[in-house]
């Protein structure tokens, strides 16, 4: 499938909308609820089985998506701030929840993330931090995107977890 050329075109969720999928274990869809599908811009048998990345946006640094999945393979949750790519190239920001799924052995069954509308307070902010973090990227790979990250959260005082919480709020 070929991925849609992103446009300046913001889709907004709604503030009671929640955006609900599940991936299995190789990143590919195996649910989402309605909203999923229609801010996706996909139809539902084009999203079962799609890997989940066909929604990643470019504007988007690999280093959040390595901290979400370091933290979701370890059976962590993690709160992150994603921009997604909708099938015809508009783009909507989530404020997303990720956790692996368990099996009575304690073993991953499957990743769900549950997404909500991202607060103004972190659309102040967030948008700006991974224009930073990309730029970092594309000059000196995701390791200097990190040291980046890294000096910014020290320089705020907080750790990863508590600036996207205190943004949230």
């Amino acid at each position: 499938m070929q991925r849609p050329t992103p446009t300046q075109s913001e889709i907004q969720l709604n503030s009671d909308d929640f955006i609900v999928s599940k991936t299995g274990l190789d990143g590919r869809i195996i649910y989402g609820n309605k909203i999923f599908i229609k801010m996706s811009g996909y139809d539902e048998k084009e999203l079962l089985y799609a890997e989940h990345s066909i929604l990643r946006h470019p504007d988007m640094p690999k280093i959040i998506f390595k901290l979400l999945w370091d933290r979701i393979r370890n059976k962590q949750e993690i709160f992150a701030y994603v921009k997604n790519l909708t099938k015809n190239g508009s783009f909507y920001w989530v404020y997303a929840n990720v956790t692996a799924t368990l099996d009575i052995n304690n073993s991953i069954r499957d990743f769900h993330s549950v997404r909500r509308k991202p607060s103004a307070k972190a659309m102040a902010v967030i948008p700006d931090l991974y224009a930073q973090l990309l730029s970092a990227e594309r000059s000196s790979g995701i390791d200097a995107s990190a040291k980046l990250l890294d000096k910014i959260l020290t320089e705020k005082g907080v750790d990863y977890d508590g600036f996207v919480l205190s943004l949230q709020q």
